[in-house]
């Protein structure tokens, strides 16, 4: 058998093993891969007389089995007549070109939970000397790791001519082009928290001048984005997963934003970001819960999405709870003499009541889709790297921060020691999956044909 380069062109003949429906690849170095996971792990053995599935779901029943033994057990062979299996270890390795072809936006999951992460430490409720400079030197580790990556997917689209238009409208990574303005939304929360200095004035109008243009900039994507769908997509409800969300993602977050700068900002000013980001978190939590009547369709229907993207599920925390997190902090950022009518009866105080009434409302909704997710991985954890990996920390950030806020407006110093220990936990989680994250670009188990987000697996 002859060796394989890393230059020699695939096959793009189909592929098969004898007596091993282990997932193999063919791919040229023009086109993206196209690989099959199982949609759930319910058995549908038997239909009732007289009823037919659709093919597609029939397919996709067909294939679980095989496609779960092989996940789990792998398989001895890799290499036939010049196919290759992507789940050997020995298979070729890519030069720094081909990789880059692979290099999708969802790698801006990274500074979204790093950010995210900076912004934990700030609002932690016992702090000790030197944890806001630990929390000043992960924004600026942030900041490096954004221009990196923004840099990088740069290079991809002027390596690949081609790619950005196909970034944007592939089924799966065009769900992952939001996550690139969530990462802007913590920077620009972080820079607030740790880089605006008090009552400096032309810094003031800056970050009230980047709120405005994020508004913007993300109402054109949620309404540009969600009308491409529409138009170009055709999904089954088998195939819903929680990326569907992340498009509303951005502007939702304006509502967060507006909830740390508003009390930073003059009241003639404080009072149009306040109505703004309620607007705007009100937009995102109503599409968010349209979407979780899809998303609790497909699992009654179709049953847990395979194990590989289980992790995903951890999105839904995150619409709950960075509402419950805006709405304290938007209330509490609102003038103290502000006053509706001038009678006293709808002033700043009964407004913050609402706001802390609302807040735990949706923690609640926030606790229940953690406790899915929780048990949905931990009965079948993922095997191999994906970057919705860190679909396990930004989320679960936003619920730590709103518990937080909460236990901080209830002055409960019991609850405010459990979100110590739930930090600590998350600290853990980002170190985790940074750790695999690293050791997946090192081995090149992402970024390698057939093992990124630009693959339709769902």
């Amino acid at each position: 058998m002859e060796p394989i380069s890393a230059n020699t062109p695939f096959s793009r003949e189909p592929i098969s093993y004898p007596g091993s429906s282990t997932p193999s690849l063919s791919f040229s170095s023009s086109e993206p891969t196209v690989l099959q996971y199982p949609v759930d792990e319910k058995r549908h053995d038997e239909q009732p007389p007289g009823t037919r599935g659709s093919s597609a779901a029939s397919s996709i029943s067909g294939e679980k089995e095989g496609h779960n033994r092989d996940l789990e057990h792998g398989d001895d062979e890799h290499e036939k007549g010049g196919h290759i299996d992507m789940y050997d270890p020995k298979r070729p390795k890519l030069g720094i070109r081909q990789r880059m072809h692979h290099f999708t936006w969802a790698w801006f999951t990274l500074p979204m939970s790093t950010g995210g992460l900076s912004l934990l430490i700030f609002a932690q409720p016992h702090q000790f000397p030197g944890l806001r400079q630990i929390g000043l030197f992960v924004y600026i580790v942030n900041i490096i790791i954004f221009t990196v990556l923004t840099f990088a997917m740069l290079s991809r689209f002027f390596l690949h001519h081609g790619d950005f238009y196909k970034s944007l409208s592939h089924p799966r990574e065009g769900f992952f082009f939001p996550t690139y303005f969530l990462s802007i939304a913590t920077l620009i929360t972080s820079t607030q928290r740790y880089a605006i200095p008090a009552n400096d004035t032309a810094l003031v109008w800056a970050i009230q001048t980047a709120f405005w243009g994020y508004v913007v900039v993300t109402l054109i994507v949620a309404v540009g984005q969600y009308s491409f769908v529409f138009a170009n997509h055709n999904f089954g409800l088998q195939t819903m997963m929680p990326t569907w969300i992340l498009p509303i993602f951005p502007i939702m977050l304006s509502g967060t934003i507006a909830s740390v700068i508003s009390d930073t900002q003059p009241e003639i000013s404080a009072i149009p970001i306040v109505i703004a980001g309620m607007s705007c978190q009100g937009l995102g939590l109503s599409v968010a819960v349209m979407m979780y009547a899809h998303m609790v369709g497909r699992l009654m229907s179709a049953g847990l999405p395979n194990r590989e993207h289980r992790p995903g599920l951890f999105m839904n925390v995150g619409p709950p709870a960075f509402t419950a997190l805006a709405f304290i902090g938007m209330a509490n950022g609102m003038p103290d003499t502000f006053d509706r009518e001038l009678d006293g009866f709808v002033d700043v105080h009964m407004i913050r009541t609402f706001a802390i009434i609302g807040a735990i409302f949706l923690w609640a909704l926030s606790l229940w889709w953690f406790g899915i997710a929780v048990v949905a991985v931990l009965s079948s954890p993922p095997k191999y790297f994906h970057l919705g990996w860190w679909a396990m920390v930004f989320p679960n950030t936003g619920f730590i921060l709103a518990t937080i806020s909460l236990a901080n407006e209830f002055k409960n110093e019991a609850v405010l020691w459990v979100t110590t220990g739930m930090s600590i936990c998350l600290l853990a989680t980002y170190c985790f999956v940074f750790y695999n994250h690293v050791r997946a670009v090192i081995i090149q188990d992402i970024m390698y044909p057939g093992r990124d987000e630009d693959v339709e697996d769902h």
